[in-house]
């Protein structure tokens, strides 16, 4: 049954506003290590480099079963992206403010994907709205 690994941390400190589906490049080491789990997203973002979409700071552990020919843990990992909607993700990021976050990593048939979002930074005040607010929510289905 193939993983789905999500970044919970990504709903709490932005507003997510619209998701995009990316393919993502990786190493045979590192698709071994994804299917055997243990990916984390703490640190993780997304950034335009050269007309190219690059995921950052994405922690793939070393796959223990790899000759010496093993990744780097942290290294940048280049998405895959039509054209067209590079263009329209760099149009989004010259506005002050957005950010590229990554929400979720998952396989789709025989290759992997990176659910991205365009997101805004929540203030403390919109924190603390949304936690009420799901409380509020959780103690009516209570009832």
């Amino acid at each position: 049954m193939p993983r789905v690994y999500t970044n919970r941390r990504a709903h709490h400190e932005y507003e997510l506003l619209e998701r995009f589906e990316a393919g993502i490049a990786l190493t045979g080491s590192e698709v071994k290590s994804v299917r055997a789990g243990g990916v984390d997203f703490r640190d993780a973002f997304a950034r335009l480099t050269g007309g190219n979409i690059e995921l950052e700071g994405l922690y793939i552990p070393t796959y223990t079963e790899a000759t010496y020919n093993n990744h780097e843990p942290r290294r940048p990992r280049r998405l895959l992206l039509h054209r067209e909607e590079i263009g329209k993700l760099k149009r989004a990021l010259e506005q002050k403010g957005l950010t590229l976050v990554p929400t979720r990593l998952y396989q789709k048939g025989r290759v992997f994907k990176v659910e991205l979002a365009l997101a805004r930074g929540k203030k403390l005040h919109d924190k603390r709205r949304a936690e009420a607010e799901k409380t509020l929510r959780r103690e009516l289905r209570e009832l």
